[in-house]
C-alpha cells in the first residue's frame, strides 16, 4: 500500500493545478493532547498553486478541504494550509 502522505499529495495534484506540494506530518507534536488519536494525522500543507492564488484565502482553503473531505472525516484530525 502506498504511503498515506503520497496518497494525499496525488489526490491534490489530480484535482488542482499545482507547481509544488510539501506535506508535513506533525502528528508527533500533538501526542498527549486531549483529543489526540494515533490513527489520525496532524498535517501541514505547503502548496504553490496559481489556481489557489487567484482565490481568496477562504475560498482556496475551502476548495482544498472539499478535495480532502473524506480524509478529513476519517484520517486527518488537523490540516494547516499555507498557500505560496
Amino acid at each position: 500500500m502506498e504511503n498515506y502522505l503520497d496518497f494525499i499529495t496525488k489526490k491534490l495534484k489530480n484535482n488542482l493545478s499545482v507547481k509544488t506540494i510539501k506535506l508535513i506530518d506533525n502528528s508527533h507534536l500533538h501526542v498527549g493532547h486531549r483529543f489526540y488519536e494515533k490513527s489520525k494525522y496532524h498535517l501541514k500543507l505547503e502548496i504553490d498553486s496559481d489556481e489557489l492564488k487567484k482565490m481568496t484565502r477562504v475560498e482556496a482553503q475551502k476548495l482544498v478541504m472539499k478535495i480532502l473531505d473524506e480524509d478529513m472525516k476519517h484520517k486527518i484530525h488537523a490540516l494547516e494550509i499555507l498557500i505560496k
